[in-house]
């Protein structure tokens, strides 16, 4: 029987005509083909479906029925399928996965000739489950990673012969925002509307922390100025101050066992001016691999907890700024900054063991 619809309307109505049909999966795709003629998107020929038949349709399955019509096979039966298995081989649909864990369903099931639906359910008996990947400082090279492993050697051969981490002074920067809105996961009843929170601005307002520390605590920090970058010049600035308050704060680390600086590889860190301006001080410059934050105490573990501590807090000026980082900071005993240098000894450890790739936690 030919119908002719024009509306969302007359095609519901055919449906109800055909109610007492049993919605099995060859009527379904029936009812697919029809919606498809009528030039209808598959989300709504999704929702007309299950609105007569129930939760009998995915959106998805449909988009692949339409698909497949678009490209002008209207067949709609279960006939053969040349080369489709009808099992999946677990052992090969896993090394394909381990082989690269970033593949989708589709692409698996592509490569394996079988369906969605199938490489779905191997999957999850395979014990493989869907994660979000994690974002990486930098695509390491081999050199890159034969550097860090170099490095890491080294610093726990020494650590190791001649303890020297309590004579660590790290550095770092990091941008502190007035604003810190934190979307938080809300437990909510069936149907009840979720308290919303304001999304950030697309340019925030924002000053940039510099800290120093050791295994005791707090040496100095300071905020940038407004509009202030971080040069040469303005970094040799700021180790002429953080000399001062070491010689207030740590005054036998100076005259007697010498003060390790760990930075990073920064521009401004590592320039020659920065450079002369150490050794003048005195100092020895701690070897840092580039792009190494996973073994940096102030990205792995202060400024963790500083993210944590900085949720849905509001700031007015950089004064409110500097009143927040000071309560932080206080917060902490002696534990907790001892913690984050000893880290240093297992970190260079796990990247020797993982051969110079980065540490993922």
């Amino acid at each position: 029987m030919l119908i002719k619809c024009n509306s969302n309307f007359k095609i519901l109505f055919y449906f109800s005509e055909m109610a007492n049909v049993k919605s099995d999966d060859t009527h379904l795709r029936h009812c697919m083909l029809f919606l498809f003629r009528q030039k209808i998107n598959a989300t709504e020929a999704t929702r007309i479906i299950c609105s007569v038949y129930g939760d009998v349709l995915k959106v998805n399955k449909c988009q692949r029925w339409f698909r497949k019509f678009g490209s002008g096979n209207f067949d709609i039966s279960d006939g053969p399928r040349s080369g489709r298995p009808t099992e999946l081989d677990d052992d090969m649909l896993k090394a394909i996965v381990e082989l690269d864990p970033r593949q989708s369903i589709q692409e698996l099931s592509d490569k394996l000739n079988s369906s969605w639906s199938t490489v779905q359910e191997h999957l999850a008996k395979i014990g493989k489950v869907s994660r979000q990947g994690i974002w990486i400082p930098h695509n390491l090279t081999e050199n890159n990673k034969l550097t860090r492993l170099t490095i890491c050697i080294s610093l726990l051969s020494r650590q190791q012969s001649d303890p020297f981490l309590h004579r660590i002074i790290t550095g770092d920067e990091k941008w502190v925002l007035y604003v810190n809105n934190k979307r938080k996961r809300q437990w909510l009843s069936h149907g009840q509307t979720p308290i919303p929170t304001a999304k950030d601005d697309l340019h925030p307002k924002k000053v940039l922390l510099c800290v120093w520390w050791d295994s005791i605590g707090i040496i100095h920090f300071e905020l940038l100025k407004y509009g202030q970058t971080i040069t040469a010049e303005v970094y040799c600035e700021q180790l002429d101050r953080l000399h001062k308050s070491l010689t207030l704060k740590r005054p036998a680390l100076l005259n007697r066992k010498g003060v390790i600086l760990q930075q990073d590889n920064a521009r401004p860190h590592s320039a020659k001016k920065t450079t002369e301006k150490i050794r003048k001080l005195g100092w020895e410059i701690l070897p840092h691999p580039p792009y190494s934050p996973d073994i940096a105490p102030s990205d792995y573990h202060l400024f963790r907890s500083l993210e944590h501590y900085l949720g849905n807090k509001t700031f007015r000026n950089p004064d409110d700024v500097h009143s927040g980082l000071t309560d932080f900071f206080s917060s902490k005993d002696a534990n907790f900054y001892k913690k984050g240098i000893e880290m240093l000894k297992n970190r260079w450890q796990t990247i020797i063991n993982n051969d110079g790739d980065y540490i993922l936690d």
